[in-house]
């Protein structure tokens, strides 16, 4: 099962491909950025034919979004879930089943803790894909999702707090 995981936002969407066949392991991942100085229209055209590329290039069977999270004013969380809807729009124009999940859930997933921070997911996450390099904030986020996802769909593999089983 390709499964690929999205953190989506106006200027930085993380995305992660990772797969549970045969065994659980990091396919690929990165950053798409949009232009800064772009329109907010343009930002999310970027963002769709990003993730769109990534689609056609590694097929995945299941995509699983981040959902929008309290952000500190109404104008950023609006922002934000344009971006999400992009993403999400990308998964229903490739006709793949798209899973959402709170950031709390998706920090009990890898650490046990729903309110760990962007650094103790990312070390999770580089343990659990035995992911050498370092990676952005962002892919590690969307890495996060799709790890989430596998634990939570049941699609072959449990996800304890802090691990897989």
């Amino acid at each position: 099962m390709i499964i690929l995981g999205i953190d989506p936002g106006s200027h930085a969407t993380g995305y992660g491909v990772i797969t549970t066949d045969p065994v659980l392991r990091w396919v690929a991942g990165g950053v798409i950025r949009p232009p800064a100085a772009s329109s907010l229209p343009l930002r999310l055209r970027a963002i769709h034919d990003g993730i769109a590329r990534v689609v056609a290039e590694h097929r995945p069977h299941q995509m699983a979004v981040e959902m929008v999270f309290n952000a500190r004013n109404a104008r950023s969380s609006l922002v934000l879930g344009h971006a999400r809807g992009v993403a999400l729009l990308a998964g229903a124009l490739a006709e793949i089943p798209v899973a959402e999940y709170a950031p709390s859930v998706i920090k009990r997933a890898l650490t046990g803790n729903g309110g760990a921070s962007k650094t103790q997911v990312r070390a999770m996450v580089r343990r659990l894909l035995a992911h050498p390099a370092d990676i952005a904030l962002d892919q590690s986020d969307a890495l996060a999702v799709a790890l989430a996802h596998v634990g939570r769909s049941g699609v072959g593999l449990r996800l304890q707090a802090g691990g897989f089983l």
